[in-house]
């Protein structure tokens, strides 16, 4: 009798590992689009999606609606990408600064400079805008991710695009004022 109950319990198992690995197979392009975003090399946003999936994998039962699947894998996906933005800040201050490598001298400019301001935007805000305009969701969606009422996000949204415009303008005085 035990031997039943044990291969029930392994079958079990196997069905509910299968399921989890579709689930975040599903949302794998967000996933690793989100952590490039926050984390702009490619080695560190894969790092923290193998982290994202450990993390979701050991608190799947805290996992109150499964219908929430994608929403609570992108909250935790964006905590595992602020823990890494807030050990590299802690590894910057230990380390004299380094000059950039090549991978950074062949972004154009343009870009590099949105980047940069987008790195000036308080948190929250640049969440918003990473997840609006590098990925495309919804107001909604984002609201859902980050566990916030609409009408936050859309605030954050709009500090955010005015903190970003800010820091672009200051930019141009710099190189035509």
């Amino acid at each position: 009798m035990d031997n039943i109950l044990n291969k029930t319990a392994v079958l079990a198992d196997d069905k509910e590992e299968e399921l989890f690995y579709l689930q975040v197979a599903r949302e794998k392009r967000k996933l690793y689009g989100i952590a490039f975003c926050y984390l702009r090399n490619e080695a560190d946003a894969l790092e923290v999606l193998q982290e994202t999936t450990y993390r979701a994998w050991v608190n799947r039962n805290k996992l109150n609606d499964p219908e929430r699947f994608a929403p609570w894998l992108f909250r935790i996906l964006i905590n595992c990408c602020n823990d890494e933005l807030k050990r590299r800040k802690r590894m910057a201050a230990l380390q004299p600064e380094q000059v950039e490598g090549t991978v950074m001298e062949m972004k154009s400019d343009r870009r590099l400079d949105m980047e940069r301001a987008l790195d000036g935007v308080k948190l929250k805000y640049r969440q918003v805008l990473v997840l609006k305009y590098y990925r495309d969701m919804t107001i909604s969606e984002i609201a859902e991710v980050l566990d916030k009422p609409e009408g936050t996000i859309k605030t954050w949204l709009n500090k955010g695009l005015k903190q970003l415009r800010d820091k672009m303008h200051r930019k141009g005085e710099l190189y035509h004022g």
